[in-house]
């Protein structure tokens, strides 16, 4: 998504969260706090944006966020996947007291991969009154480039959880 692409949205995820009195809240490993980052850089977004949590180090996610030990630490799992991104999602809800919250858990690169879990791997995960969902992407590119797409994909699912949980 280029520059454009990316305010329009923005600006339509702010002024549809505002006029439905619905908060935002995220919850990053991989993305850094770009997420929040970007939603902040909106005018009037202060209405709506309740904060974020960078979780780079598994002792936030779990002690801050809630994710449990045998997520992080679990044969076969680990932080990059959905189910940690989910935990990360529901515990930035709680934490911050937000209607929907995301979360970006991932490799962003260049080097971290795993079996099954490639260079570019990002789990998504968004909460909010529905329930929780997640998602994986894999994206192509340098380290910069899979973290903006990665900030890219979480706005778009916070866009489409407001519009499908909150506008009908």
């Amino acid at each position: 998504m280029d520059d454009a692409q990316r305010d329009a949205l923005l600006h339509d995820l702010i002024t549809r969260a505002s006029e439905a009195g619905v908060t935002v809240g995220t919850a990053e490993s991989c993305t850094g706090g770009l997420v929040c980052a970007a939603l902040t850089d909106v005018p009037g977004s202060s209405a709506v944006v309740r904060g974020g949590i960078v979780s780079y180090a598994v002792p936030v996610k779990e002690d801050v966020l809630g994710v449990p030990n045998s997520i992080t630490q679990g044969p076969g799992i680990g932080v990059v996947s959905s189910e940690c991104a989910q935990a990360m999602s529901r515990g930035a809800r709680r934490v911050l007291g937000c209607d929907i919250a995301v979360s970006t858990t991932g490799i962003a690169g260049p080097s971290g991969a795993e079996p099954g879990k490639p260079v570019g791997t990002v789990w998504f995960g968004i909460a909010s009154t529905r329930g929780v969902r997640s998602k994986r992407c894999v994206f192509a590119g340098s380290r910069t480039q899979v973290r903006e797409q990665a900030v890219d994909e979480a706005l778009s699912l916070v866009l489409e959880e407001l519009a499908d949980a909150f506008q009908g």
